[in-house]
């Protein structure tokens, strides 16, 4: 079996203060995906740098205070690359992925639109570079998983309010067009739905600071693992952990029958 989770921390030092670690030293993970670190490496002790016995491997930006991923494994990877390519979007620290065997998992954090219309359009250029990156991982005969915080919600069913959200970052019809694409046509797979394909309140893994958000569950699915259909095909168990609040999120937690 092969374990992947995946969570964005909204900062990594303040999710250790909330636990983070805690959990993830109980969860037994494979492999541990993170996004929005907020640090640089030099803001990483010893136990940011290997969680749950795992050692990890970190893309910061170049700003301070800001984006930044991480991929914690129980295994060393073959091979670990940082950034997709892209001179805008490396220097944010938005991508890293490592191989394990036939094996490669990815940790990604697309950019959010929602502070304003200057960063909408920088969330459309990474979508607009990211897609032929998407069409060449899929094409390299590989079984990859890309996990992380994708910044959408792909249909209505994956946010409360979706009628109000309509013209709002993260459910624009762009951007869920973008994501049909990534699937019906890139042919990779949402694995979270393929295992839970109808709606449910369950499915949400972020809530707006703001108003009741949590305590009314008015949420949205935002974090993902879409993954080469093979990979997805072998996806057994799904899990959305709300127990605890280590940030805005809650991790997504994905068993594989794929050897580890």
């Amino acid at each position: 079996m092969l374990r992947v989770i995946s969570l964005n921390l909204n900062g990594i030092r303040s999710a250790a203060r909330k636990g983070w670690l805690d959990w993830a030293a109980a969860q037994q993970a494979d492999v541990l995906c993170v996004q929005e670190l907020k640090a640089q490496e030099a803001d990483l002790d010893d136990a940011l740098r290997v969680a749950a016995g795992m050692q990890g491997r970190f893309h910061c930006a170049e700003k301070k205070g800001y984006s930044g991923v991480g991929l914690y494994s129980r295994k060393p990877p073959q091979a670990v690359r940082t950034g997709f390519g892209n001179p805008e979007f490396d220097a944010e620290g938005r991508y890293i992925e490592a191989d394990f065997g036939a094996f490669t998992a990815v940790s990604i954090y697309l950019p959010s639109g929602s502070s304003s219309e200057e960063r909408q359009q920088a969330k459309f250029r990474f979508m607009d570079c990211f897609l032929p990156h998407l069409v060449e991982l899929a094409a390299s005969g590989r079984e990859i998983v890309l996990c992380g915080d994708w910044n959408i919600a792909h249909m209505e069913k994956d946010l409360k309010n979706w009628r109000s959200n309509q013209k709002n970052s993260g459910f624009l019809p762009e951007e869920r067009a973008w994501l049909t694409r990534v699937f019906d046509e890139v042919g990779w797979v949402d694995v979270y739905r393929r295992l839970h394909p109808e709606a449910t309140d369950e499915s949400y893994t972020w809530w707006s600071n703001r108003g009741q958000a949590w305590a009314k569950n008015v949420g949205w699915r935002l974090d993902y693992q879409i993954a080469t259909p093979a990979l997805a095909a072998s996806a057994r168990r799904a899990a959305i952990y709300k127990d605890q609040r280590f940030s805005d999120h809650a991790p997504l937690t994905i068993d594989y029958d794929f050897p580890s």
